[in-house]
């Protein structure tokens, strides 16, 4: 299901917050108001790709929280399964404190509400969106679950969002920040071409 160019489907769940504690009434409008957002689901805590994923996001914070993104994790563990998690050392499995919201999506509702469940597992797939200033959700990829997901790839295309934004232009293929963008016009496209087709 395709949600890019929709607004990010509205829920109020049970959460972890980033400084540890567990709120029953997390609303997702209310905490990305104003902000880019990145939302991403995984199947279950204390699995095998799923610490990478989770860590890696974590050990990119800064560079999100440079870029003023808010992210938030969802699978359908209890926020108490997500306590545990966070609390268990990287050395024996855990994820460690993550900065980041973990929501509990115990009864399914969200990972349906955004259509990335597993057909047969009814786990959620391995699905990103990242949402912008608006509530709009720009950009989604969901992969399958043994492929874990490229935390470079959603820092590049929330560059990409912010610079077609105030830039006025376009971003090209393997477009990354400070890189040219495109005018987006026949004369903009074909003055890119002559400069950058041989290095695209």
């Amino acid at each position: 299901m395709a949600l890019v160019t929709l607004p990010a489907p509205d829920f109020t769940a049970s959460a972890i917050l980033k400084n540890g504690n567990i709120v029953d009434n997390f609303n997702l409008k209310k905490f990305i108001h104003n902000k880019y957002s990145i939302i991403f689901f995984w199947p279950m805590d204390f699995t095998f790709v799923c610490p990478s994923e989770l860590i890696s996001l974590d050990n990119a914070y800064v560079h999100f929280e440079k870029r003023k993104v808010q992210i938030i994790g969802i699978s359908v563990d209890s926020v108490f399964v997500h306590n545990a998690w966070r609390n268990t050392d990287r050395r024996n499995g855990g994820i460690g404190p993550v900065q980041y919201v973990m929501v509990s999506d115990i009864k399914r509702k969200i990972q349906k509400l955004y259509g990335i469940e597993h057909p047969i597992l009814g786990v959620a797939l391995r699905a990103s969106f990242i949402v912008d200033k608006h509530g709009i959700i720009r950009h989604q990829v969901v992969n399958d679950l043994p492929f874990g997901r490229n935390t470079q790839e959603l820092l590049r295309i929330i560059d990409s969002i912010e610079h077609t934004e105030t830039a006025g232009e376009v971003c090209p293929a393997n477009w990354k920040k400070g890189k040219e963008g495109m005018i987006p016009s026949s004369l903009g496209v074909k003055s890119f071409l002559i400069k950058h087709s041989n290095s695209l």
